[in-house]
């Protein structure tokens, strides 16, 4: 997909299209899948990770709404992801299955593990 493209998808308004789309013009890699996959199956990984963020601390921008809207959606989704050039935010995207729309995207901090406290 090119950037362009993905750039025209992150026009939401949403906190993490927002950051999504400045993160994708200031440099970022990115990475979108050729194939797509059942919604169902995304929703439910991504929930067990939501799980085990919270667990750990970490509460990632979107990613509640996007397990939500994924199991709305109901059809099969399209990820990609957004890599911050200085690799401090990492971007998770569900598109749909023609690469035509966004679904839902999600994002948190890297680096993904905190360190306790001293």
């Amino acid at each position: 997909m090119e950037r362009h493209v993905l750039e025209s998808l992150l026009a939401g308004d949403d906190e993490a299209s927002v950051i999504a789309l400045a993160t994708l013009r200031s440099g970022a890699t990115y990475w979108v899948a050729d194939r797509a996959q059942p919604a169902g199956q995304h929703a439910g990984v991504f929930k067990r990770r939501l799980q085990r963020m919270r667990m750990h601390g970490l509460e990632p921008l979107g990613l509640e709404r996007a397990v939500q809207l994924i199991r709305e959606h109901g059809q099969p989704v399209r990820t990609g992801f957004i890599d911050a050039a200085d690799r401090t935010w990492t971007t998770l995207l569900f598109l749909a299955e023609d690469g035509s729309a966004l679904v839902a995207c999600a994002g948190w901090p890297l680096p993904l593990v905190r360190k306790p406290p001293l």
